[in-house]
C-alpha cells in the first residue's frame, strides 16, 4: 500500500503529461494544416460568397482558416502582404497568414504558463498566383 501511494502520483503525472503533450501536438498540427489550406486558397485570388454577399479576400481567407481548424477556437488570424495588415496582396505578391490561440493544460506543468494556458502562434507564407486584380474587392 505504501509503495502504491508513493508511485501513484508520479504515474498519474506521467499519464496526464502524455495526454497533454498529445493534445499540444494535435493542436499544433491542426492549426498548421488550417493555415496551409487558407494559404492555398489565398494564392488563387478567389472570394467566398456568403448569403449572396461576396466577402473580401481577407475575410474569405480567415473563413477558410477557421473552417479547417477542426473547431479549435482561434483568437487571432491576420493576413499581411507587403507589410500591410488586412491585405492579401496582388498577383505575384507574398501573403503571410498568422494565427494565435491558446490551449488550457490539464497537468501541473500548466502552472508555468499564464492561466495554465499554452499559446500557439503559427504562420505561413505563400506567393500569389497570377490572377485578375480587377476582380479583387
Amino acid at each position: 500500500m505504501v509503495e502504491f501511494a508513493l508511485v501513484l502520483p508520479l504515474f498519474m503525472l506521467l499519464t496526464f503529461g502524455v495526454l497533454d503533450f498529445g493534445r499540444l501536438f494535435w493542436t499544433q498540427e491542426t492549426l498548421s494544416y488550417a493555415l496551409r489550406e487558407a494559404g492555398r486558397y489565398a494564392v488563387t485570388g478567389q472570394h467566398q460568397t456568403v448569403t449572396n454577399t461576396v466577402q473580401s479576400r481577407v475575410q474569405s481567407i480567415i473563413n477558410i482558416a477557421k473552417q479547417y481548424s477542426a473547431g479549435i477556437p482561434v483568437t487571432g488570424i491576420t493576413v499581411t502582404s507587403g507589410g500591410v495588415t488586412n491585405f492579401a496582396g496582388g498577383p505575384g505578391d507574398t501573403v503571410v497568414i498568422s494565427l494565435t490561440t491558446g490551449l488550457k493544460l490539464l497537468t501541473p506543468v500548466g502552472m508555468y504558463f499564464p492561466n495554465n494556458t499554452y499559446t500557439f502562434t503559427t504562420s505561413t507564407s505563400f506567393r500569389n498566383e497570377p490572377f485578375n486584380p480587377a476582380l479583387d474587392r
